[in-house]
């Protein structure tokens, strides 16, 4: 779906500032397929909990959003968005030498005033996620919708950056390194969010995690 050049590009950046931002990542009409699976699956959506596989429970006070976990088997109308998904992997192991070998993904979506507090992506005993994904679905987003994406530096203490959540625009980063929050909204916020594993995850989808 891109160039060799590009995704050479994209690496460096990833190895060398921990994330990469890339606006346009999607074809059109893979853009259209998953809006429309989206909207289809609005009422599906389920409040996000917070927590490991033995000790997951909602916490509103940390975030806010509502999740749909993707299945490959089940969510056939999405086998282009599962390819794309297989082929950044393969991508991100040829060039970073990685080992990744597997994925999770879900729709996110954040209402008016969601939030989601700092944290990282990686849980305490499970190391297995390396790499975050997170592509927005915003079409109408203006200045001052809110829920930007803030990145902290290594310490999780200072700001780093703040990614406005614009339609098409797709962020990579470090899932144990990039400390991270989604900023309050004042507009409902709707992505496609994801992690590639360096092993299958046993939590994700295939249990509704």
């Amino acid at each position: 779906m891109h160039s060799d050049a590009q995704w050479d590009a994209w690496a460096d950046t990833l190895a060398e500032e921990d994330y990469v931002l890339i606006d346009g990542y999607l074809p059109p009409e893979l853009l259209a397929q998953l809006m429309v699976f989206f909207h289809a699956k609005q009422d599906e959506l389920t409040p996000a909990k917070v927590g490991t596989l033995n000790a997951r429970q909602q916490a509103p006070d940390i975030r806010s959003d509502m999740t749909y976990w993707l299945d490959q088997d089940r969510d056939q109308s999405l086998k282009e968005v599962f390819a794309w998904i297989e082929e950044s992997l393969l991508r991100w192991n040829r060039l970073l030498f990685l080992s990744l070998s597997g994925y999770e993904f879900h729709l996110a979506y954040y209402p008016k005033g969601g939030h989601y507090a700092k944290h990282l992506d990686q849980f305490r005993g499970r190391n297995n996620r390396l790499i975050s994904c997170v592509l927005y679905l915003n079409p109408d987003w203006k200045p001052g919708d809110g829920g930007e994406l803030q990145l902290y530096d290594s310490t999780g203490t200072h700001e780093r950056l703040h990614i406005s959540p614009i339609m098409n625009r797709m962020i990579f980063f470090r899932s144990d390194a990039v400390w991270h929050a989604v900023l309050p909204t004042s507009a409902p916020r709707k992505s496609l969010t994801g992690w590639l594993l360096y092993r299958p995850s046993d939590v994700g989808a295939i249990i509704g995690a």
